[in-house]
Order: C-alpha cells, then structure tokens, then sequence
C-alpha cells in the first residue's frame, strides 16, 4: 500500500473553523490508525517552524524551506508524489495522481464580496483545477450540492465527511467572565473572525433594540484584513464587547454562562460554533442559512441573518425566560451533538485515503460512505 501523506500546512494558520477541522480529523486518523495497526503507513509534513502536535501512530516531519501556497506546489507534492496526499483545509497541490482534498464550501464563487480580490480569484481558479485532477470531499450535504454546482461535477462524486463537536464541553474556565466583567450578568455571544460573512452588524442592530442595559454581547474572534478585505467590525457600543482570541477553554465558560449564543452567519458551508455551544448546554440562535439548518435542525430558533427585528424578539424571549425556554433547547441541543462525531468523519475520509492508496491513478466517483447527519 502506498503511504499516506496529510497535509498540515494548516498547523501554521490561525485556528479557525477550516483548521479546527484538520486538527480533529487528524487526531481521530491516529486513534485509528493506531488502533488499526495493519501496516498503512501515515505522515503528517509540515512547513518548517510547524508545532507537533502529539500522535501515536502518524508521523510528523516539517519539510522544505518555503511556506504558503508556495509550499503546497512544491515541497508537499513532491515529498508525497509516490503516495497519496490529503488536504484537510481549503487546498492542496494541484496536480498530485493521488489527492484527496476537503473544500468547506463555495464561498469563494458563491459569496465573492466576502474575500480580497486577490484570496477569492485564487481561490475559485485552484478549486476549478482541483476538480479535474483530484478527488473532491466536503462537510455537508449542501456544501456537496454548492461545489457540484460552481464546479460542474457530479454530487455523487463528491464525498462528504462532516464536522465533529466531541471536542467540545470536556473543559472549561471561567477567567472570561471575571475579567470582563460578565459574572451574573445577561449576555449574547457570538464566535468566529469577525468578517463580513459573519454578520456581527445584525447582531450589534437586533442588541440596539432591546431596553437599555437588558444585555451585553460578547464577540470573540479576530479580523483578517489580509483574506477578507477592507471589512471591519462594527464599531463598538456601550454594551458590546470584544475580547479577540480567547483559547477554547475561555470560550467555552463564556457559553455555559451565556444567555444565548447567536450565530448570524450570512454563508456557511457547515458551522461548527452552534455545536460547541450545544455541547455546553448553551441554546442557540441561528441564521437560517441552507447549511445551519441541515446542522442545527429543530435544536435551535432561527432568524433571517439580515432581520435584526426577528432576532432582537428572540433575545428579548431569552432575557425574560424564568428557566424552561433554556431547558428546553439545552435538551434538545446535547440530542443534536450525538449526531455528528470526528471518528465517523476519520472513518469515511481513512477509507477513501485507502482506496486511492491501492488504485492506479485516477478520477473518479468515490464510495458513498459519506458521515454528516441528515435533519
């Protein structure tokens, strides 16, 4: 069997939803191939000054002297030519005989005006050369039918292996809520780099509408200026405030205290921060994008992303509620979670590595084998 080699340029970006993902798949991939123990080998390669991350089975070697994209084209695809190659996070050597590689969504040719010129119009021109020379997966069912759409390929073909939220509630620290002042107080968060797709604006309108001081809302994230243009935060109310990066267990306290979490995102290709909410018992208020409600199901209430009215009724419904309107949607949030799991989306993506390890070179449909609940 040929060796299969991941790519972990990802270990050198920001953590966001993208890298999140590949962290995850990665860790549940060496459980595996750990527990598997039949001789396949795996490889993790890096661009110099990556982290090691800690693995059991897989290996891990930091390769070449470049970084970026750069490092993609020519250091990856030349040490992993005589395997298979997996991308986890957006992207991946364009002409490799064996790849596998994880689009999130089509935003880039969906969703444009959300992206620097220069990051999207790579983007959607690597996208289209990937979905000729390498097998293409993605997160949701329709995260499957946008890329079949922009990309002109058979849904069929596209594999979908879906995001986990075991990695969330297993710990937390409250530190947050003390050095902003929100310990006993009422408060609306929100998660995620704060861009124009995220849509704080609506979020920042809907807390302008209820009684003064009813609320604060907390939005935890930074701006890329370099990926996402000249977009900015809105600018900052008395009752808004911004903490920036917060390591996961700090955003995990900041849930189990919270109000609600709000999710207005205006595209999605999956949405992982809903999940993470539910998973420590925080309800949950969505946009309705299309994917949010493929995730989310009935676990959540939902809000049109440019309706601040809607949402602004909805908080006012979570401020005043004695204790059962929480109850309920932490109910049926913690059902929501079991149905999505790391280890079925490793399964599924560790089955496609092998199929494409034992095959001659070529494109084509992959097995059906996809792991992403069905609402």
């Amino acid at each position: 069997m040929r060796p299969i080699y991941i790519n972990g340029r990802f270990l050198t970006q920001p953590m966001s939803g993208v890298q999140r993902y590949a962290y995850e798949i990665v860790k549940a991939l060496d459980e595996r191939a750990g527990a598997a123990n039949a001789g396949q080998e795996w490889m993790l390669l890096a661009p110099p000054g990556a982290p090691a991350p800690k693995l059991r089975a897989i290996g891990f070697k930091t390769i070449g002297t470049r970084a970026g994209h750069l490092w993609d084209q020519t250091s990856f695809a030349h040490a992993s030519r005589g395997g298979v190659a997996l991308s986890l996070a957006m992207s991946g050597p364009l002409f490799h005989p064996r790849h596998l590689v994880i689009l999130h969504d089509a935003a880039a040719f969906r969703r444009p005006e959300h992206f620097s010129r220069a990051y999207g119009a790579f983007h959607r021109m690597a996208e289209r050369i990937l979905s000729r020379t390498a097998r293409i997966g993605t997160v949701s069912q329709f995260s499957r039918r946008e890329l079949a759409a922009v990309l002109g390929l058979d849904a069929q073909a596209i594999l979908v292996a879906g995001n986990g939220a075991d990695h969330a509630g297993t710990a937390f620290d409250e530190s947050a809520l003390d050095r902003h002042g929100l310990r006993g107080e009422k408060f609306f968060l929100t998660l995620g780099n704060l861009t124009r797709n995220k849509n704080l604006a609506v979020a920042a309108r809907a807390l302008g509408r209820l009684r003064p001081g009813a609320a604060k809302l907390v939005a935890v994230g930074s701006v890329n200026a370099g990926v996402f243009g000249a977009a900015a935060p809105p600018a900052a109310a008395a009752n808004v405030i911004f903490p920036g990066r917060l390591p996961d267990a700090e955003v995990a306290g900041l849930m189990r205290a919270a109000t609600a979490f709000i999710f207005p995102s205006l595209y999605e290709g999956f949405g992982v921060p809903p999940l993470e909410a539910m998973a420590n018992g925080c309800p949950v208020l969505s946009s309705n994008a299309e994917a949010m409600r493929e995730v989310c199901g009935d676990a959540v209430d939902y809000f049109s992303p440019t309706d601040d009215a809607r949402l602004a009724h909805l908080m006012r419904e979570a401020v005043a509620d004695a204790g059962a309107w929480r109850a309920r949607r932490i109910d049926a949030g913690r059902a929501r979670v079991k149905l999505y799991s790391w280890r079925n989306s490793a399964r599924v993506i560790a089955e496609a590595c092998l199929d494409l390890a034992a095959a001659a070179p070529a494109r084509g449909p992959l097995p059906a084998k996809d792991a992403c609940a069905r609402s």
